[in-house]
């Protein structure tokens, strides 16, 4: 017996014993419904058996096709009389979105790889693919893992930072939970969709090592570690060529190179042709209504048989790729059933503390001036809370991003003004609130407090890039935002400068520039906090939970600092260069010899640690890196070491790259002596290959990129 697990809706994840069909002469499905047989050749058998009218069925949505069959992106018909489950697809990343009702929203992509905790973001997974297998839906349209490669990129939010080490580490596991259930994930937007002008045409040239070492890695490792069921191809061109019909990106990385044997599925509208899509390796267009061209319906697969732009072969091929993660993943054993009954129903009770336990390990502290973070709990002060991103209007866009992950859950949302409120009344303290659109209104309350935190937010969305790095509130629904004339900047000034206790709280979907710094008391990014957001802020403010994050992007000193040349962001006719090369996010800062305002990896907490006693041997092709982590203040921390590697001049890598981190929780003076590993791929850079050079190496660890007093040189070959 094979035991999978499989959620039901309140419940906790429960093993369940598959029993395999009985094989009965009368029985179609017998040849692949053994749940004991191989993925591989349950497909075959299946293809095998399939008529072709079936066959060019399971490669486009049916009807519905957007949003009208129970608020999903799109479905693919079953075939009853052959046991072929419906195939349900939903918007995902911070929970099962678009057009969902009574899901939870979890905190944005930007804000879980601010926990840099990998087995926190598997729970996390996990928790969705519960909630989307539930409502009926049995693919995820997510996680989105898109490089960080500028700051002014609108979906950001959605992606797992700048590094790709970190990203492909955060996207594995979030993968891996979701597949926990009989739930495909789909990595996306696959590939280099790192900006949203233009995002439908523009032509993206970057050269094979960066590929390779920047944008690739955490597509890579979705394939090769986590074995995602389905990927999805972007809308714009790479080398020329679209996306959803690259052969080199479709065929040649992912499976000639990977070994990729899931299904590729197109973005909304990202199809271009028939024939030349599906043999460049295109399995399933998606597509919606008001688009005026279905490049897969039936009719046009076969007019292109016809002519010989695509063979049987091929579509053989597009069908085996389709079901075959289906069985691999349990769909064919527990198919879903999709209906008004679960769409209705309400999965998000059992995971709030999750989301609010995501919201704090993903908050970032930048600065606490003179510890004013945590407050003291004697009571009996006044809070003044200001800033429209706080109210319960202002929560529903400021704690999740515009755009296809938009999530659902309005009714539920905790915004920060109920969270403190509800807390300060725990501790015997007194809460005012003013929106702060009058500036003179924030000085006169924060003047007026013992304490007061500012809320701002900066609407990010998918369909359009940020102007600069300051704040433009928006109204978000599930397409798009509306943007609220407030003058955020004026605001936070006008606090900070009136109160020196004043805690600034930047519901953000990237870096913002920060004039203010100077007067700030303190520094919070919780991101885009999702449903718990203000009972985990409450919970961080007054030190109930540790503000457990770290920087996933280095936030710049001005807009100088981040800027591009047109040809390189955002392209010049049509057409975009990827002239930094590597030196992306903190490798070019280190190349150039700048100082961010706060760098990659960094975070504080309200306590201190100490490294210490650096030991690197030999490992194979690999080292293991061992230090000792010391908790030097007075309370429960969270430390997060990070490990970064120095290559010989000869491999012309940036000065360090990010190759292993951890997560570890210490109590006041304990120390952990840790180990981390590092493989041979730390060492590589690709020159036609993975090469490593012989040479000295230096291994630095320490809490951030920037503050690393571990550091000693290893000699590799």
């Amino acid at each position: 017996m094979r035991r999978v697990l499989v959620a039901a809706v309140g419940l906790a994840l429960l093993p369940f014993t598959v029993a395999a069909r009985p094989a009965q002469a009368a029985d179609p499905c017998a040849a692949w419904m053994d749940p004991h047989d191989s993925a591989d050749h349950r497909a075959d058998a299946l293809v095998a058996a399939m008529t072709q009218d079936q066959k060019l069925g399971m490669l486009t949505f049916s009807d519905p096709p957007w949003f009208a069959f129970y608020g999903t992106a799109g479905h693919v018909d079953g075939i009853p009389e052959l046991c072929v489950p419906d195939l349900v697809l939903s918007d995902a990343g911070s929970g099962v979105a678009g057009l969902q009702v009574a899901t939870t929203v979890f905190p944005s992509g930007v804000a879980q790889a601010s926990t840099w905790d990998p087995a926190l973001q598997r729970r996390l997974g996990r928790a969705i693919g519960e909630e989307a297998y539930a409502k009926g839906i049995n693919v995820l349209l997510g996680p989105g893992m898109n490089i960080a490669r500028t700051p002014y990129n609108g979906r950001n939010f959605e992606y797992f930072g700048e590094d790709p080490h970190l990203a492909a580490s955060t996207a594995t596991a979030f993968i891996r939970g979701i597949q926990d259930n009989p739930v495909l994930a789909s990595a996306k937007h696959y590939a280099f969709n790192n900006q949203e002008t233009d995002r439908m045409t523009v032509d993206v040239r970057v050269d094979e090592r960066t590929r390779r070492e920047i944008y690739l890695p955490a597509f890579e490792a979705a394939v090769t570690k986590a074995h995602v069921g389905s990927v999805m191809c972007s809308y714009n061109r790479v080398g020329g060529t679209y996306a959803c019909e690259n052969p080199r990106l479709l065929t040649g990385y992912l499976r000639d190179d990977w070994g990729f044997d899931g299904f590729v599925e197109s973005d909304w509208g990202a199809t271009h042709s028939t024939g030349p899509a599906a043999m460049a390796g295109l399995d399933l267009e998606m597509h919606a209504s008001p688009l005026p061209q279905r490049y897969f319906s039936a009719d046009n697969l076969r007019a292109a048989l016809a002519d010989g732009s695509l063979t049987r072969a091929r579509v053989d091929d597009m069908v085996r790729n389709v079901v075959r993660p289906m069985f691999a993943h349990g769909l064919f054993d527990h198919p879903v059933q999709p209906g008004p009954e679960p769409y209705l129903s309400d999965v998000s009770t059992p995971h709030t503390r999750l989301a609010r336990t995501v919201a704090a390990e993903g908050t970032v502290l930048l600065k606490n001036r003179d510890g004013l973070l945590p407050f003291r709990r004697e009571g009996g002060r006044t809070i003044a809370v200001i800033g429209w991103a706080a109210n319960p209007v202002g929560a529903t866009s400021s704690t999740s991003g515009g755009g296809s992950s938009h999530g659902s859950g309005v009714a539920r949302q905790v915004s920060p003004l109920e969270g403190i409120t509800t807390a300060a009344r725990a501790h015997g303290d007194r809460v005012v609130y003013v929106e702060g659109s009058n500036a003179a209104d924030a000085q006169a309350a924060a003047a007026a407090a013992d304490e007061v935190v500012v809320v701002a937010t900066d609407g990010s969305s998918e369909g359009s890039d940020r102007p600069d790095l300051g704040f433009r509130p928006a109204m978000c629904v599930s397409v798009g935002c509306s943007s609220i004339p407030l003058d955020q900047e004026g605001m936070i000034a006008a606090a900070a400068a009136a109160n020196p206790h004043t805690v600034v709280v930047l519901d953000v979907g990237g870096p913002v520039r920060m004039p203010w710094l100077a007067d700030a008391g303190a520094v919070l990014v919780p991101w885009y906090g999702g449903l718990q957001h203000g009972n985990a802020l409450a919970d961080v403010l007054y030190g109930a939970a540790e503000p457990g994050g770290r920087l996933p992007q280095t936030f710049p000193r001005s807009e100088a600092q981040a800027s591009f040349a047109p040809k390189a962001y955002p392209g010049v006719d049509g057409r975009e260069t990827y002239e930094e090369g590597l030196l992306v996010g903190y490798r070019g800062y280190d190349a150039r010899g700048e100082r961010p305002l706060f760098p990659f990896g960094f975070g504080l907490g309200y306590t201190t640690f100490a490294f210490r006693d650096l030991d690197v041997r030999r490992d194979g092709a690999g080292a293991e890196v061992t230090f000792t982590v010391r908790n030097t203040g007075d309370r429960a921390g969270a430390a997060v070491p990070q490990v970064y590697v120095s290559f010989p001049r000869s491999a012309g890598e940036p000065p360090k790259r990010l190759e292993g981190f951890d997560k570890l929780t210490l109590a006041p003076g304990k120390s952990r002596r840790v180990t981390i590993h590092l493989d041979r791929r730390a060492f590589a850079y690709w020159d036609r290959g993975w090469t490593v050079d012989p040479g000295r190496y230096r291994i630095s660890v320490g809490s951030s990129s920037r503050d690393l007093p571990l550091r000693t040189p290893l000699t590799l070959g």
